[in-house]
């Protein structure tokens, strides 16, 4: 199920974000290879959601994991994510979501159910993330192809 999250972002990177597609993503801060500025790993020592939405920048999808720009307080910040250490994936658009239980195991399993749009209570970082598309930057809406999650989803 990871491949799944992998080639959405993948399509995400090379068309842009359709519709009203935003993801939100909740990873270990913990996990070996996370890379975060400092600043964000002390508010957030255990674990962190970030929201792909509005304004982003610099998305790239490299093997095992992703790469991603996100505004913080009106400073842009880089962060790079193993896939191996998120623990969901939602796209509440389409209320669509993973969760990862067994981020130690070798053989994962994910499962997939509708999942509601977390609030800002529930969900570390969302609150941040969500002043920040409120005051994003200027960046132009890109035109892209649709997203199509029904693939994946287990019947």
């Amino acid at each position: 199920m990871r491949s799944v999250m992998a080639e959405v972002l993948g399509q995400v990177a090379e068309h842009g974000l359709p519709g009203d597609h935003h993801f939100y993503i909740t990873f270990e801060t913990t996990h070996a290879g996370v890379d975060i500025p400092g600043h964000l790993k002390a508010t957030h020592p255990q674990e962190m959601m970030i929201v792909i939405r509005e304004w982003f920048d610099d998305l790239a999808v490299m093997g095992d994991r992703f790469r991603v720009t996100l505004n913080f307080s009106n400073n842009a910040e880089t962060l790079v994510i193993p896939f191996d250490a998120v623990k969901t994936f939602i796209d509440p658009s389409v209320k669509f979501g993973l969760k990862f239980d067994d981020h130690e195991a070798e053989e994962e399993e994910a499962t997939v159910a509708p999942v509601p749009e977390p609030t800002p209570d529930e969900a570390p970082g969302a609150e941040e993330e969500a002043e920040a598309a409120a005051t994003a930057s200027d960046k132009p809406a890109s035109s892209a192809e649709v997203v199509s999650l029904d693939t994946f989803r287990k019947t």
